[in-house]
């Protein structure tokens, strides 16, 4: 009885560090989103300026980005927050959930999106 109650409270103290760890992880995510929504609009909004220029296809492709360097700032910004790996923070809490799923398989459980632990039933044993 005594090993059940630790084994109990070890796994208890697992999921409170578990939730406490993607709780964390959501306010840095979302700020990395409305940067990532914020980049893509503006991208989106200075691309519709340049391909609808109708001197773009007079120009030489670089002479054409250069007329519109606001397109040509929030490319630039957007690649470089993918480089940096912005899409990796985004994901964040899903990529810490998705490994903690993946090793509690060994232990015959899982975790739900926030982290609280689900015991699946003992396969029967032959």
């Amino acid at each position: 009885m005594d090993n059940f109650l630790e084994i109990r409270s070890d796994l208890k103290a697992f999921e409170r560090r578990l939730t406490e760890v993607i709780a964390c992880q959501h306010p840095a995510t979302l700020r990395w989103r409305i940067i990532l929504v914020i980049i893509s609009i503006c991208t989106a909004i200075g691309a519709w300026y340049w391909l609808t220029d109708p001197h773009t296809s007079d120009v030489s492709f670089p002479q054409s980005l250069a007329n519109h360097p606001f397109f040509s700032m929030s490319s630039i910004t957007l690649l470089i927050l993918f480089m940096f790996g912005i899409h990796k923070r985004v994901m964040a809490p899903s990529i810490i959930t998705g490994r903690a799923r993946t090793v509690l398989t060994d232990f015959n459980m899982s975790c739900d999106d926030t982290g609280k632990l689900i015991l699946k039933p003992r396969p029967p044993s032959h």
